[in-house]
């Protein structure tokens, strides 16, 4: 039997993660030289120096900020992520964020803090001063939602529940999110008539070059007086100048969010949290799952689901004799690939290639082992970025 492979954590992933990674072929350890994966939470691997050994890397969580996608893709490295895994820890976020602005809920607790003397003064303040944090309820008014996948659509659904009336916006909406949206949805046109029309607008997209500060002094203008904004999804998706602006001018009553800053220390019209999004037991169990299982399939079978740098490419084996190739997306790959599989005298049994933007990825089942001079005559190939040979039982 081979030797395990090497995995490095760079955080502290969860245990119900890892025991999907057999003992008896994977070494798991936060201290491995050469490694064939890394799995990581938050760490910052972009001043990282990452080994050449490094296959995949499999972020625990849906953001991929922190790791150094575009040097991996040079490389040919899927970088994978768990989308979806913590949407229900998002949503209750959500939900007690709305709840918090509906019933000024934290002006309240910070007023509470502030009382002294016997109770029967502490009572006497109360009732003085609880007039000023009369809240609102939930049921009729409007949430807006900028971003209908896994975690805006149980959002959705769970503010239906409330009674809550629900427009939203999402031009890249995929298929599965779409069958996944609740009916009564209202759905939107753009992000300008989202915001134009809610009580409550919350954002869950993420955070590209085109949607940086993708909530503006513009759009923040056209919302309504006394609205509420919500970000869980990424602190530049919002424009913290021109919304502190927004709250002082007393056009917004208030700006919940995930991602703490030194300009909205002591605002009373701030409540934020300290990246609170996917920490629960829950959710970090899942999305160790769930990235472990991915990188696992990737190195024993050269499959790819949930990369954000890779084309989706799973292929049932027919074949116990596998390559899996990453290339540049250009013309002639396929068929260079095929050739110099064919002059060797070997047969496909199957084939699968697909492409994402600048990476493209083949799987080719082959019915005899193959060779190493095919596969370092394939890894000549220019464009081609990887190779690897991926035999079953190898491990």
């Amino acid at each position: 039997m081979a030797e395990p492979l090497r995995i490095l954590t760079l955080n502290s992933i969860s245990a119900v993660g890892l025991k999907h990674l057999p003992a008896e072929r994977y070494s798991v350890s936060t201290h491995v030289q050469s490694p064939d994966a890394i799995l990581v939470r938050s760490q910052d691997m972009h001043t990282m120096d990452i080994a050449q050994s490094v296959k995949a890397i499999g972020r625990a969580g849906a953001g991929t900020n922190n790791i150094p996608v575009a040097a991996m893709n040079q490389r040919g490295v899927p970088v994978f992520n768990a989308p979806g895994a913590n949407a229900n820890a998002v949503k209750e976020l959500v939900l007690a964020g709305m709840l918090m602005a509906a019933r000024n809920l934290v002006p309240a607790i910070r007023f509470v803090d502030t009382l002294s003397g016997a109770d029967e003064e502490i009572n006497k303040a109360v009732e003085e001063g609880k007039k000023h944090f009369t809240g609102i309820e939930l049921p009729h008014h409007v949430l807006g939602i900028v971003g209908l996948g896994r975690i805006g659509s149980l959002v959705a659904d769970a503010a239906i529940k409330l009674g809550m009336n629900v427009q939203g916006y999402d031009p890249e909406i995929t298929v599965d999110a779409a069958w996944s949206l609740p009916s009564q949805v209202r759905k939107a046109h753009s992000i300008e008539e989202v915001v134009r029309n809610s009580d409550f607008v919350t954002i869950h997209v993420p955070l590209l070059d085109q949607t940086r500060n993708l909530i503006d002094a513009k759009r923040i203008g056209l919302m309504k007086h006394g609205a509420v904004l919500l970000n869980f999804s990424r602190e530049g998706i919002v424009d913290n100048g021109a919304v502190l602006q927004a709250l002082d001018a007393r056009r917004l009553k208030a700006y919940v969010c995930d991602f703490p800053s030194g300009n909205f220390r002591g605002h009373s019209s701030v409540v934020a949290l300290p990246h609170l999004g996917a920490s629960t037991r829950e959710a970090e169990d899942n999305c160790a799952v769930m990235v472990v299982e991915q990188v696992r399939d990737y190195l024993e079978n050269g499959n790819v689901r949930n990369a954000v740098n890779f084309p989706d490419v799973t292929m049932v084996r027919e074949s116990p004799f596998r390559l899996g190739i990453a290339n540049a997306n250009v013309p002639n790959m396929v068929g260079q690939t095929s050739t110099a599989v064919a002059q060797a005298g070997l047969n496909i049994h199957n084939m699968l290639n697909k492409s994402k933007k600048d990476i493209a990825y083949t799987l080719v089942d082959v019915d005899s082992p193959v060779p190493s001079k095919v596969i370092d005559r394939i890894a000549a190939i220019e464009g081609v970025l990887a190779v690897r040979y991926l035999p079953s039982g190898a491990l």
